[in-house]
């Protein structure tokens, strides 16, 4: 058993807070992917799809995240508060996979979103947040299962 720690919570947290609002505009994509709302909520207010690719991959990462990234995501969260190997395993999997898209979408995007919202939105909540908690989440996942407990 590996009991949750400070540690497993905070980062349980920040994954919540940042992976959340995300997964919930990903959802009303999926559900109304050519509605004004689901172009609202991802590009902006009074904004148009730059072309059908970015329609078509903002589409299709709704798509993948929930088919694989949520359900890895919450039974990894689930498993961790268990204190089960299972659990860290994949919580270490949801990591991996939020730590690659994102360090991808970070390079990807800048030159679209960076202008609008400048350097500390960016770097933070726009992607950097999903960066730092899939390179965090993935270490520390790693670190508990060769049994460092901090």
């Amino acid at each position: 058993m590996l009991q949750p720690t400070f540690v497993t919570w905070a980062l349980i947290i920040f994954g919540l807070i940042t992976c959340g609002p995300l997964l919930v505009v990903q959802f009303v994509v999926l559900l109304q992917p050519h509605s004004q709302k689901s172009r609202e909520l991802v590009i902006g207010k009074d904004e148009e799809w730059r072309d059908k690719t970015h329609f078509k991959s903002a589409y299709a990462l709704a798509r993948v995240d929930w088919i694989f990234f949520v359900p890895v995501f919450v039974a990894g969260i689930i498993g961790v508060l268990l204190g089960q190997v299972w659990g860290y395993v994949l919580f270490a999997a949801a990591g991996a996979i939020s730590l690659y898209i994102n360090i991808f979408l970070w390079f990807f995007e800048r030159e679209y979103v960076y202008p609008t919202v400048g350097p500390v939105a960016y770097y933070t909540y726009f992607w950097g947040n999903f960066v730092y908690w899939g390179a965090a989440t993935l270490i520390y996942a790693l670190l508990r299962l060769n049994g460092i407990s901090f």
